[in-house]
């Protein structure tokens, strides 16, 4: 957990920070925000741009809830949040429309979507509701690099196996035969699993081996206390 308890010692601002990238995932791990990642991941560029966008609406929020936590009244906190992401969110959707208008119609209405993604809202009641600006910001930071990773990761791999690209750049030459299912929607349920798939073998394994090295280090202390007896 990474909200701070009154238990245990506050994690340190370098474990704030990776959490999201590994440990709490928000799309391998936490499976937060599907609508954005199984709809913009056509591609690499749009995948790392909505990524982007969603870091800083996330950071920028993540930031401003923690700095007014103590005057936000309980009662409209929701509400008050929902303000201040709609706020970075508007701040994004110019921004993007300004920078390119390609980018801005390929991403479409996904982009105001982000005022509804769970992923942006539930770390600002979550986390920086309940922590210091520092460690809200750099949790949000991270949480939102997991995020963009996540889909560069899905985006990747739809484009290279849908269009024999990545980021654009032609891989496999004119010869190559796409697989047209992966830049359709299916395609994304596709990939969206085989990640899943891979990242919980992973994360099974490093448990395994965790619980391995305990068990031997539990085994350890108990031959030395009983040779020391």
């Amino acid at each position: 957990m990474s909200e701070s308890s009154p238990l245990l010692a506050p994690p340190s601002t370098w474990e704030e920070f990776t959490e999201g990238l590994w440990k709490r995932n928000p799309v391998f791990v936490m499976v937060l925000g599907m609508c954005p990642t199984l709809a913009v991941t056509v591609s690499a560029v749009n995948s790392l741009s909505m990524g982007v966008a969603t870091t800083f609406v996330l950071a920028a929020s993540c930031f401003l809830v923690s700095a007014l936590r103590k005057l936000i009244p309980k009662e409209v906190r929701i509400a008050t949040y929902i303000v201040i992401i709609a706020t970075f969110v508007t701040v994004t959707d110019y921004a993007i429309q300004a920078i390119s208008l390609d980018l801005y119609e390929a991403l479409g209405a996904y982009i105001q979507l982000i005022v509804a993604n769970c992923l942006v809202l539930g770390r600002a009641e979550a986390h920086a509701a309940r922590n210091p600006p520092l460690a809200a910001t750099m949790n949000a930071i991270g949480m939102g690099l997991g995020f963009t990773l996540s889909l560069v990761m899905i985006g990747g791999v739809r484009e290279i196996l849908g269009a024999g690209a990545f980021f654009g750049f032609s891989l496999f030459g004119p010869n190559f035969q796409p697989w047209v299912v992966m830049v359709l929607p299916p395609g994304g349920f596709f990939v969206m699993a085989g990640w899943l798939l891979l990242f919980s073998i992973v994360r099974r394994r490093a448990q395994m081996r965790a619980q391995e090295n305990e068990r031997a280090r539990a085994a350890a202390e108990t031959s030395g206390a009983c040779h020391g007896a």
